[in-house]
This record gives structure tokens, C-alpha cells and sequence, in this order.
């Protein structure tokens, strides 16, 4: 599976983004994908997971409220919806894919998934 990210730019706090990330190479429908993020000088922390085919979402806590994961199956692309963004958003925000594993907490972390995008950068002025 190869995965494209693209969408990031520079927004003022407040504003809006949406990440796409598209697959090629196998369909999303057996895979579960997830965006991570990365800020300068920090860890790569999970922001937001799907299953391709059932559409079963998983967000961290304290992003449920401002981030939607959303996809198209038919275009084998991932979409994240960032409202109200915050300068603390600001980060390189990766996506990434791998088999549905049931265990939450194996979904959420980065060191389980094989397939990664490049990275696109987020940037929210204050």
C-alpha cells in the first residue's frame, strides 16, 4: 500500500483544514487507517483512526469534538476534517494504514502500522 497525504498549509487559529490521504496499491475496505501527528520536539502521538469498510471511527479524547475522520471507499481516501484549529495543532500530520486489528490500543499506536504516508505540515497562527 502506497499512501499520498496532502492538504496542510498555514491557517490563523480559528480556521479550517482538511487532509486527504489516498491509497493505491490495495483497497482501503481490510485496512484500518489512522492519522498521527507530530509537533517539533515531541513524540508521534494518534490523532484518529477508521476501517475502511465498516466505517468504525476512533478518535483521541481531547480531539473528538474539533476532528472528523471521514472515507471514500471508492476513491481508496481518508479525509480529516480540522475545525477550530489552535497553534497547539501545529504539527506534521501523517497518515497511515494497516491490517484492522481489534485491540484499541494496538490501532493507536504508531510502531504497529507498516504503511506511511509523507507527512503533510499544519501550521496554525496565533
Amino acid at each position: 500500500v502506497q499512501l499520498q497525504a496532502s492538504g496542510g498549509g498555514l491557517v490563523q487559529a480559528g480556521g479550517s483544514l482538511r487532509l486527504s490521504c489516498v491509497a493505491s496499491g490495495r483497497s482501503f475496505s481490510s485496512y484500518v487507517v489512522a492519522w498521527f501527528r507530530q509537533g517539533p520536539g515531541k513524540e508521534r502521538e494518534f490523532v484518529a483512526s477508521i476501517r475502511g469498510s465498516a466505517g468504525i471511527t476512533d478518535y483521541t479524547d481531547s480531539l473528538e469534538d474539533r476532528f472528523t475522520i471521514s472515507t471514500n471507499n471508492a476513491k481508496n481516501t481518508v479525509y480529516l476534517q480540522m475545525n477550530s484549529l489552535r497553534p497547539e495543532d501545529s504539527a506534521v500530520y501523517y497518515c497511515a494504514a494497516d491490517r484492522y486489528v481489534l485491540d484499541r490500543n494496538y490501532r493507536r499506536d504508531a510502531r504497529k502500522y507498516n504503511y506511511w504516508g509523507q507527512g503533510t505540515q499544519v501550521t496554525v497562527s496565533s
